[in-house]
């Protein structure tokens, strides 16, 4: 789940140069932007422990977080039912805007969060429901407890929910070579022009 999250960047369509300036001018304000890096587009993933600050930016003064950074690349959050509910309610607002708004005493900023949202869980808190040679060991409670996390305004804003089954590693072994990143990226960029 994370090496195809990780692939994600690389077959999104080209930045263009508006996108690229905007996802430089956020990364710099932070410290963060390499010039070898230029038109890349972002890729961040921040651990589970993270506080709403570092996810969505503030402090005494307000600097851009981990959804501004990712600013028109890919944000990737790994073990999803393990943020605080709180930090993950937090997200809804970026998510359906596309920017957020921190306040402070002092200071209002608005920083761009148009992000694209890859997020991954096990379907249970020992991850193994549904495996065809593990035994799960969670009770339905545990399950139920563990799933319920996530709100559903929240789940409403994600708008692909795929479930990834467990494969055996020589099963990945057997199957035919697939196209690589640069392959499909030129399909993207061409179904993207189209759509443009």
């Amino acid at each position: 789940k994370s090496m195809l999250a990780a692939r994600l960047p690389s077959i999104l369509p080209p930045m263009s140069e508006q996108e690229a300036m905007e996802s430089a001018t956020v990364l710099s304000s932070a410290g963060q932007f390499q010039p070898d890096l230029w038109r890349v587009r972002p890729y961040r993933s921040p651990h589970h422990s993270a506080s709403a600050v570092a996810l969505v930016g503030g402090g005494s003064t307000p600097r851009p977080g981990e959804i501004s950074l990712a600013h028109r690349g890919v944000l990737f959050m790994d073990e999803l039912p393990e943020y605080d509910r709180k930090v993950l309610e937090v997200l809804r607002e970026p998510l359906e805007s596309g920017e957020i708004h921190i306040s402070r005493a002092a200071r209002q900023v608005t920083y761009p969060a148009a992000f694209q949202l890859v997020a991954a869980m096990n379907p249970c808190p020992c991850g193994y429901q549904g495996h065809p040679k593990k035994a799960c060991r969670c009770t339905p409670d545990q399950v139920l407890r563990y799933q319920s996390r996530l709100s559903g305004p929240f789940l409403n804003r994600i708008d692909m929910q795929i479930e990834v089954p467990a494969v055996e590693a020589r099963d990945l072994e057997q199957m035919p070579q697939g196209e690589n990143s640069a392959q499909v990226a030129q399909r993207v960029a061409r179904a993207f022009e189209r759509q443009m």
